[in-house]
């Protein structure tokens, strides 16, 4: 049989649902907190940040969940994205694997961030919203945001974690171009800002105090909302078109992978990818092996502890049921900027406490080894956040050949690498860092929580 290398679906064959895990979880999340009250979080709680209708798609336990017209519409400009066998790959690991990526760096933002981006710019435009508020690590979720809020005149103001802002400045070209508003998180535009400056001028920011400096700024301006691109419930919904494409193109292709691997900061790449196959494991009888990969500097899922946290470092979010390192933890200053978060979302937390789902921890330089060697046999040079996902499956196909058992794998190509080319430019110097993180710092900090316990 020839070997398919790509696997391409028309646009009549686009997925016009996405798919809700939580019809199908064995074990429901355990509700969000208000963080004054430590009472169950309402619609009218979440009203000054999102639109009603992401608000319903946060708690709706409905199967599916239609994807408007007009998202479709927009969607098709990059949509739907390439299933590729990498078979050059595969020969450079010499294992009895068979590795496939969904690739989603060919959106015009170079990720898959998009694929929430526009639902979100696209129902707080329904609603009447004027201004977004967001944050972003690497750049990947600001520029897709900005990116959307372009085709509904929405204007944007975006918080930067400072150390990526100084890192990865062509993100910020690429937010300015399309018409948004960015600055270096900690900053003096919010008073979240200013308090942290106070106590660090060196601080190098990070996603927990952009996300505060956010939603300060959305809630303290009544003509503005907020926009998250990872975490929450509604965001890992509308990424799950990665993985309802990816179902179709497998049957195309007359395969199956035995595993189905993401990189992982909070959660919306992964969900993209793994839900729909973790859907044909809980009711399907299927049986595939998902698997999260964290950085090894910043490890929520494999070493910190489940209990309610804040979202963000100020404490201005709902109290969330996570897996977390404590929400004052200070990730070390890995490229991997879009996985440097302290907690997990949710949905994936339960998931993982469950025992549905596998996590794993790699360190900085296993990723770009992992990310040099994949673009050496398949050309793209991968994001930073998308080696983790390399690195693992490099893993799996070492164990495959030692124990002399064919594997496929999946994983999803989260983005490109164009716009990180300086971390490659350290890495090729030998001037990149591995950042361990002892036991006792991770207690300390956890220690520090005073909210409820899971």
């Amino acid at each position: 049989m020839t070997k398919m290398r790509k696997v391409f679906l028309s646009e009549k064959e686009m997925p016009t649902q996405w798919y809700n895990i939580q019809a199908d979880m064995p074990n429901a999340c355990q509700p969000p907190l208000h963080p004054a009250t430590r009472q169950p979080v309402g619609p009218d709680d979440l009203a000054p940040l999102f639109p009603m209708e992401l608000i319903k798609q946060e708690v709706t336990r409905d199967r599916f969940v239609d994807i408007p017209e007009e998202v479709q519409d927009i969607y098709k400009i990059w949509r739907p994205s390439p299933l590729i066998r990498a078979i050059n790959f595969e020969k450079a690991l010499d294992a009895p694997v068979k590795i496939y990526y969904k690739n989603e760096s060919v959106s015009p933002a170079g990720s898959h961030k998009p694929n929430t981006a526009v639902p979100q710019a696209y129902y707080n435009y329904k609603e009447g919203v004027k201004k977004l508020t967001t944050e972003t690590g690497a750049g990947q979720w600001g520029s897709a945001l900005s990116f959307a809020c372009g085709f509904f005149g929405i204007e944007l103001q975006v918080f930067m974690v400072k150390v990526s802002y100084n890192q990865k400045p062509y993100r910020k070209s690429m937010m300015n171009t399309w018409n948004a508003n960015v600055v270096a998180s900690p900053s003096t535009l919010t008073q979240a800002g200013r308090k942290i400056l106070e106590m660090d001028p060196d601080s190098p920011g990070s996603l927990g105090i952009a996300i505060s400096e956010a939603v300060e700024a959305a809630v303290t301006d009544p003509a503005a909302k907020y926009s998250l691109g990872s975490v929450l419930n509604h965001v890992l919904l509308h990424q799950t078109i990665i993985g309802l494409e990816a179902l179709k193109q497998f049957d195309i292709a007359d395969d199956y992978p035995d595993v189905v691997i993401g990189c992982f900061g909070g959660g919306s790449n992964f969900a993209g990818i793994s839900f729909p196959f973790l859907k044909e494991n809980l009711t399907n009888g299927k049986n595939s092996r998902i698997i999260a990969v964290e950085p090894e500097s910043c490890p929520k899922l494999t070493r910190g502890k489940f209990m309610y946290d804040f979202g963000d470092t100020i404490g201005m979010t709902p109290l969330m049921p996570m897996y977390t390192l404590g929400h004052n933890f200070m990730p070390p200053k890995i490229h991997a900027g879009g996985l440097r978060y302290h907690g997990a979302g949710p949905i994936v937390s339960q998931l993982l406490k469950d025992k549905l789902i596998e996590a794993s921890a790699v360190p900085q330089k296993e990723c770009f080894d992992a990310g040099v060697k994949f673009a050496r046999s398949e050309g793209i040079i991968p994001a930073p956040e998308s080696t983790h996902a390399i690195a693992q499956v490099i893993r799996e196909a070492e164990q495959a050949k030692r124990e002399g058992k064919k594997k496929t794998i999946l994983f999803n190509l989260s983005g490109h690498g164009l716009v990180d080319m300086a971390a490659y430019d350290q890495y090729f110097a030998g001037q990149l860092e591995d950042f361990s993180v002892t036991q006792e710092e991770i207690e300390e900090s956890i220690a520090k929580l005073a909210v409820l316990t899971a």
